[in-house]
């Protein structure tokens, strides 16, 4: 199943090689190596064949190989155009595994930035092509998700039906991701045009139109399957507009998980360059590291499918069904998504069915 990793921050910028690249256990890495504290054995991390869930298995041994997909936000734009007010996104794409795209790495190397995700996808079998790569970009606002969309083809069409014009316009692949990420859009705008896509918009009404499109998807499927077809949906989806981050780990099943997502307002201690520490283990020194000890990085939030530093008591796994949200400040808030559970599905595979 995909990966991804988010970060940002009010004050502080972060290097791309830095949180995407040097660490043991960066999403670079994450193409066959998984890290999953909370959800495996402590020290058995990286043993999946043994595991007794069979979704833990099935999400976490599949090859990342599917495309590669960033998009960091940058202020250059407004200091051109006179319209623009805050951070845009630049966003970049690849076919490669990130350990073998040049480019990639040379980008990282030399940028920047307050906010950045980061995705490689597992495709859920449609076509292997850049702009089937998340993230998705409407405007300011940037969209990825880890998990499915359960028998996507059965509800597209009418899931189309309640995109804006402009959303769907803006749809350049075939993925259910990027379906989602539209109606997300078309939810937060309340239907608005392309140009509404330059606003920015109050956490609270994020989390609603998150939460509407969640909604939305499970309507959709109890209408199209009411029976034992319908089967339950993984929806770990992350948006922002480059000051604020919004986050969910949601699946419509009684009991099974969701796919992992953690975060962390502690890691970029030692997954910045410019500070001492090393991301892989306490007993490896940052020689490189421009500031002393004594000297404290700038508020930040790292939101991932993995954690990426050595580490575990640095990072929280987000609460089953629930979402994270990131506000201007820097402040970490999480809520549980409300919903009715009526519109929970079953799994055919699940073994306590059987």
């Amino acid at each position: 199943m995909c990966r991804w990793f988010a970060y940002i921050s009010p004050i502080e910028p972060s290097l791309l090689s830095d949180v995407l690249i040097t660490p043991a256990n960066s999403i670079s890495k994450q193409c066959s190596e998984h890290y999953l504290p909370g959800l495996l054995p402590y020290e058995k991390e990286k043993e999946l064949d043994h595991s007794s869930d069979a979704l833990l298995r099935m999400r976490n041994s599949l090859l990342n190989m599917d495309g590669l997909g960033i998009a960091w936000y940058t202020n250059a734009a407004k200091s051109y155009i006179k319209s623009v007010d805050g951070p845009r996104p630049a966003l970049y794409k690849s076919q490669s595994p990130p350990i073998n795209d040049f480019n990639f790495r040379s980008l990282c190397e030399n940028t920047e930035t307050h906010c950045v995700f980061a995705h490689i996808r597992a495709s859920s079998g449609s076509t292997v092509t850049q702009v089937n790569s998340h993230p998705f970009v409407f405007g300011r606002h940037v969209f990825m998700h880890n998990g499915v969309i359960s028998n996507f083809s059965t509800i597209r069409r009418e899931m189309t039906n309640m995109i804006s014009f402009d959303a769907y316009c803006n749809i350049f692949g075939s993925t259910d991701s990027e379906h989602a990420a539209a109606l997300y859009i078309t939810n937060l705008t309340k239907n608005g045009t392309k140009d509404s896509w330059q606003n920015s918009y109050p956490l609270a009404d994020m989390l609603d139109a998150m939460t509407q499109t969640v909604i939305q998807i499970m309507m959709l499927q109890k209408f199209k399957q009411p029976g034992a077809e319908r089967t339950p949906n993984s929806l770990n989806f992350c948006t922002t507009d480059g000051t604020k981050m919004l986050a969910i780990r949601f699946r419509n099943h009684a009991a099974q998980q969701p796919p992992s997502l953690y975060w962390s307002e502690f890691a970029g201690r030692t997954l910045n360059g410019k500070y001492p520490g090393n991301p892989d283990s306490a007993d490896m020194v940052n020689e490189q590291a421009i500031f002393l000890d004594d000297e404290r990085i700038g508020k930040h939030t790292i939101i991932a499918s993995e954690p990426t530093t050595y580490d575990e008591k640095e990072w929280h796994l987000i609460g089953k069904n629930c979402a994270l949200t990131v506000d201007e400040e820097g402040v970490e808030t999480e809520v549980p998504i409300e919903y009715d559970e009526g519109l929970n599905a079953e799994d055919p595979n699940d073994p306590a069915k059987k």
